[in-house]
């Protein structure tokens, strides 16, 4: 559950906010864009913690990266934070069903578009990278039917506030820590459930590879879209030219009949999602919040300097894209896998 704060706590962080809300609304979105690149670069030099983090996390994704490009690319990584934002401020008011065509640029959708407008339930799942908030408002804006899994963020003046933008075009936000009850409901009527899926699922999920090394994923996506044959729309939104436009596209579609004959299919869709979630990594690194503890937990072998067990070497060898090489950079352990 969200952690409990005092009043008087949640009232000055949601004053300040609003303060800086109205700020920002004295100008126009460009400016505000330009201003939190001024300040993401002044969060790079300054917090030094999540710099570290995030420098090594794309050093071990990118390998082929030298210093300075993955000095470069961390420091926009934080543009890109900062720039989230103000775009959440300006949403409402640059989205909507007039204007939208000059604001997106469609890619590959169309697959994508044809399960979510078919009458079965079906799931979307997109990662941290671009601005995911965007891609369920647009969906709701041109009138997709979606519910959305969302945290609460622990002050509810806050949350409330926000979550007001995600539902001001007509999607539902369900709340993460009370969904177990409400997704069954949205699937049992043909509805489509969103989800962010490269959260850290802890040492219980399933580690799949995520770059090349083994990532806690959760398995509530793959027991859905098993448990009702709802195709899974692995989709993305990232921003074009530093602007508030951008690009929606989808990177797979998973079916039940990809799925029906592998030896274990809830690891087969957890493995597929969590590699289409990588791919639109790749397409814009520096969109990508790579100070997140994506690879914070380790699997039990790896904590006990084991080797892989063959039962998990099993399930990676049946994936159909595996290769040796990958197949090896998956048995490495990360020795520091949450720098400070």
């Amino acid at each position: 559950m969200a952690r409990e704060q005092s009043a008087f706590t949640n009232w000055w962080q949601y004053l300040l906010l609003r303060t800086g809300a109205m700020w920002m609304h004295m100008a126009d979105v460009d400016t505000n864009l330009r201003r939190a690149r001024f300040f993401g670069s002044l969060m790079y030099r300054l917090d030094k913690r999540h710099r570290v983090r995030g420098s090594a996390n794309i050093a071990r994704c990118f390998p082929e990266m030298s210093e300075a490009e993955v000095a470069e690319t961390c420091e926009r990584s934080m543009h890109h934070l900062l720039e989230l934002g103000v775009e959440i401020m300006f949403t409402t008011r640059l989205m909507n069903e007039t204007s939208w065509p000059y604001r997106v640029k469609l890619s590959n959708l169309t697959a994508g578009i044809r399960v979510m407008l078919s009458d079965r339930p079906s799931l979307l799942v997109t990662g941290h990278v671009g601005n995911w908030e965007i891609t369920g408002f647009w969906l709701a804006t041109v009138g997709m039917d979606m519910d959305a899994i969302a945290r609460p963020i622990d002050n509810p003046l806050v949350n409330e506030w926000l979550a007001g933008v995600r539902r001001r075009r007509g999607m539902r936000l369900i709340d993460k820590f009370g969904a177990a009850e409400v997704m069954p409901r949205v699937m049992a009527n043909q509805g489509m459930l969103g989800f962010i899926g490269d959260q850290n699922a802890g040492p219980r999920g399933l580690f799949v590879p995520f770059f090349g090394r083994l990532a806690s994923a959760y398995k509530s996506i793959g027991l859905m879209a098993m448990r009702y044959e709802a195709p899974v729309v692995c989709g993305y939104s990232h921003r074009l030219n530093g602007r508030f436009e951008y690009e929606i596209g989808v990177t797979d579609v998973i079916y039940p009949e990809d799925w029906v004959d592998q030896p274990d299919p809830l690891y087969y869709i957890t493995a597929r999602y969590t590699r289409a979630i990588e791919e639109m990594v790749r397409l814009a690194p520096e969109q990508y919040l790579w100070i997140h503890r994506r690879w914070k937990s380790r699997p039990r072998h790896e904590v006990l300097g084991r080797e892989m067990p063959k039962a998990l070497r099993r399930k990676l060898e049946a994936l159909p894209w595996m290769t040796d090489e990958l197949m090896r950079e998956c048995e490495k352990p990360i020795e520091n896998p949450d720098p400070k």
